[in-house]
């Protein structure tokens, strides 16, 4: 779509990592010292993790290693990176973006691969409010790019999937909300790549309204 497109949609499902929060740093950090460990080109190491649970990333990196180690690896750089919140910032626009949503009563929902303790400190640190609906790693069985979490998320809201728009940063989550029936509007040059059905620099492009038939999405 160009500059000037605008979707149509009832309901909005919103990543959190390179969306919402700019956490580039802390993850750069935490996965290059995780490469070391493991004799890994941190160059390589990066091109995979974003989007993705950290369990899930390890299983593509290291696909012999069995998934009982990844969650054990998983669950010490969350604490990890939960407690380095050093360089996290808003992506622009994010902090109008979500008051917009709040302010014309869009539905809304938090779907990110991050868990409650993470997205929390990591929101927090960006100084953006929480949305009342959160997916987070504990609500499901399966990491993006599997549609579940946006999935779970429309049901929440009680939202056809096809109704929804996502906001995405990275290839894992565009594929996720491509296989949910979604439409996808895409952050950052990372999104870029994966051709979503829009793409924005970051989200002060972003113009929201309220019709009669929904919610309309500006980009540009």
């Amino acid at each position: 779509m160009t500059a000037t497109a605008a979707l149509t949609a009832r309901a909005l499902l919103l990543d959190m990592d390179g969306t919402l929060v700019n956490s580039d740093a802390v993850v750069e950090r935490v996965w290059r010292r995780w490469a070391d460990r493991h004799g890994l080109d941190g160059d390589e190491v990066m091109k995979v993790v974003h989007g993705r649970q950290g369990y899930a990333s390890m299983a593509v990196l290291l696909p012999h290693r069995p998934m009982e180690a990844n969650h054990a690896d998983n669950a010490r750089m969350l604490e990890e990176e939960t407690a380095d919140l050093d360089g996290v910032v808003p992506v622009p626009g994010a902090g109008v973006f979500l008051a917009a949503l709040t302010r014309l009563d869009v539905p809304h929902a938090l779907v990110t691969s991050a868990d409650v303790a993470l997205s929390t400190a990591r929101m927090a640190a960006a100084g953006l409010e929480l949305p009342a609906v959160r997916i987070t790693a504990e609500s499901v069985g399966e990491s993006k790019p599997h549609p579940e979490g946006f999935l779970k998320g429309a049901a929440e809201l009680g939202v056809d999937p096809a109704d929804c728009v996502v906001f995405e940063d990275s290839g894992a989550g565009v594929a996720a909300g491509r296989a949910a029936g979604m439409r996808v509007i895409g952050v950052g040059p990372r999104a870029a790549l994966h051709r979503p059905d829009a793409v924005v620099g970051d989200l002060t492009e972003m113009r929201v309204e309220r019709g009669p038939e929904g919610i309309h999405l500006h980009v540009g």
